[in-house]
């Protein structure tokens, strides 16, 4: 199956190779006949060499398109491609051939741009495969250990996981501590201790001592895998979401197959007119008609955003998600790393008095323990604490209750609020205050007295409050997806006035969610940035990854935010309402042309040169239109970015 895909994807490579030359080569075959002083004849020669060079790639595909479009809708639907064609072939039955060439390379070219705009490529995976574990160690009866391969595992077999190691799958601790790393899988940014008959995930870090463990699910049924399939799924179901020109295409080119031969059939009846000149004006009317400013009403002023928007950090991997942002009702985010920071900081301490120790004692003896300590909570407090001497301390670590060091015939501890059966009135107070804040609360104790609290949170992004104001200004719902207690979510979404709170979920979870949202509210936009948010990212309308984020979220994602910085989503929401308006503006000002010169058409006031003169001006107006977007001003909000 790998082959066949691989093959399908060579030969669709090799195809849009072969069309992109072959235009070039019509290009320079209409230059050739454009500028050099050759007969009239081979002229028009060269002209349909020109559109039969540059044009069969999208003549053919508008016709594979219209049959396959027609049947699932159970009528004629026909595209832009289909008008082109006819338009092409009328101008060259009134014997334009350069009209019809020149018709044929604007809609061809603006069609390759579009192509290399979106990027229809399938998004790659691998960096997502890799975090797959590959191995096993397998622990026989006898209590010898092997390395075997993770898909040669059965539920009940016993494994040892060695300090670095990965979790090869999920199950359950047999015995002993671990401290893992679980924020591949479930977003929790702080590393979660567990001890016997916890559940532990494939694919999360063993951060500390080695433990054993039970196989309880199939390789194929881990948290991961079930990640790994959530984005194939998605990835071949995405549906193409259609553009505002795309949504016009069937009833715009009916309408006009439908007059054009009405109107030549006709006219001689109700104007008087010959056979001959009816069909002249009916040809003109096909030239007039085609859709090259309309055509060109959306990918110049697409192009020109996605340019725009690079310059200022937001990368759009297709035209169509920049399209449709601007209609995005509902945008989901992921807590850790996107709203937060990602790693914890140290925001409240309290000490309490105790014999002949001073506060500076504390937080010296405080600092030295936390040294010894490989842990990102010791990280927190060696960056808040500056302390004022330095000694030798003998440190030892229990895992599940902290640690522990002896100094000057005192006894020290640093651990769990619950390690302590009894609290000083003022630290329970304390404790209570900040785990309601959605803060983790440690507590230093000397000869088993607790004496102090240390609060650490993971603190929200510094812009990311302006761009949710910016976001609930524009009318758009707000939510916040964490694998965090909703408890310590609130305490964030708060601080941020973020909506609404959905917490203690895992990876599957995030994709169904979004689902969700989508049947309630209309379209969804995710923003994340680990491998945890990769389904999610694939089930949105649009999804965003951070730029720091992992390889997985920015493969899957539709857009990339670069430096972490929310205030660039503001502006990409921005941009993309300009670019929607602006869009507007080209396809009425197109239709307002064509009308315009229908009716003088009609009137007789119109020939060939008049009518490609116009349409082509039209055509260079609306892209000019669309290329504003390069230039665009930041707001006095945005200015800031760089």
């Amino acid at each position: 199956m790998e082959e066949a895909e691989h093959k399908q994807h060579h030969d669709h490579s090799h195809s849009h190779n072969v069309a992109l030359l072959t235009y070039g080569l019509g290009l320079l075959i209409y230059l050739v006949a454009l500028l050099t002083p050759i007969g009239a004849v081979t002229k028009n020669v060269f002209y349909a060499v020109t559109i039969l060079l540059s044009g069969y790639h999208v003549i053919w595909e508008g016709i594979i398109e219209t049959i396959a479009e027609s049947k699932e809708h159970h009528s004629l639907r026909p595209n832009v491609h289909i008008l082109m064609t006819v338009a092409t072939i009328g101008a060259c039955i009134i014997g334009d051939f350069n009209e019809g060439a020149l018709l044929i390379l604007i809609f061809a070219g603006a069609h390759f741009l579009e192509e290399y705009a979106e990027g229809k490529s399938k998004r790659e995976i691998k960096g997502l495969l890799a975090l797959n574990p590959t191995e096993a160690r397998l622990v026989a009866e006898d209590g010898s250990v092997s390395t075997v391969a993770v898909s040669a595992l059965k539920t009940g077999d016993t494994l040892k996981v060695l300090p670095g190691d990965q979790v090869p799958t999920d199950g359950k601790i047999l015995n002993g501590h671990a401290v893992l790393n679980e924020s591949a899988i479930t977003g929790e940014s702080m590393p979660v201790e567990k001890s016997s008959g916890d559940i532990v995930f494939g694919g999360t870090i063993n951060q500390h001592v080695a433990f054993s463990m039970i196989v309880t699910k199939d390789s194929s049924e881990t948290v991961l895998s079930k990640v790994l399939h959530l984005v194939e799924e998605s990835q071949k179901n995405l549906p193409k979401a259609a553009t505002k020109i795309k949504k016009l295409e069937p009833t715009y080119v009916l309408t006009v197959l439908a007059l054009v031969p009405l109107f030549i059939v006709l006219a001689p009846y109700i104007m008087g007119w010959t056979y001959y000149e009816s069909l002249y004006r009916g040809m003109v009317f096909l030239t007039v008609l085609s859709p090259c400013a309309l055509a060109a009403s959306v990918v110049p002023a697409t192009l020109s955003g996605i340019s725009n928007l690079a310059r200022h950090g937001v990368l759009f991997k297709g035209g169509t998600y920049l399209n449709n942002l601007a209609d995005i009702k509902v945008v989901a985010f992921d807590k850790t790393g996107t709203l937060t920071k990602g790693e914890p900081e140290v925001t409240d301490s309290f000490f309490l008095p105790f014999k002949d120790h001073s506060e500076e004692l504390m937080i010296n003896v405080l600092v030295q323990m936390e040294q010894s300590a490989n842990h990102p909570l010791a990280d927190a407090i060696l960056n808040h604490f500056s302390p004022s001497n330095q000694f030798e301390l003998s440190v030892s670590t229990e895992l599940g209750k902290g640690l522990t060091a002896v100094y000057n015939d005192h006894r020290y501890t640093i651990g769990k609020p619950s390690n302590h059966s009894e609290l000083p009135e003022s630290l329970r107070a304390k404790v209570t205050q900040f785990s309601q804040e959605g803060k983790t609360v440690v507590v230093f104790g000397i000869d088993g007295t607790p004496v102090g609290v240390i609060a650490m949170m993971d603190l929200p992004n510094k812009n990311a409050k302006a761009a949710i104001k910016h976001l609930k200004d524009s009318g758009v719902h707000t939510v916040m997806l964490t694998g965090d207690s909703t408890v310590t979510g609130e305490a964030i979404a708060n601080q941020l006035g973020i909506d609404e709170v959905i917490g203690n979920i895992l990876p599957e979870d995030k994709a169904s969610i979004v689902k969700d949202l989508q049947k309630s509210n209309g379209s969804t936009a995710m923003i994340g940035d680990g491998v945890n948010d990769a389904p999610a990212l694939v089930q949105a309308d649009i999804g965003f990854a951070m730029g720091d984020g992992t390889d997985v979220a920015i493969d899957v994602a539709d857009a990339v935010i670069m430096q972490n910085d929310l205030r660039r989503l503001s502006y990409a929401v921005l941009i993309s309402k300009r670019l929607k308006s602006i869009v507007w503006q080209n396809i009425f000002f197109s239709l307002a042309v064509i009308a315009l010169l229908s009716v003088l058409n009609v009137l007789g006031k119109m020939d060939i040169g008049l009518g490609v003169l116009a349409h082509e001006g039209s055509t260079l107006v609306v892209i000019l239109n669309g290329l504003r977007l390069l230039t665009t001003p930041l707001l006095k909000k945005q200015a800031s970015l760089h």
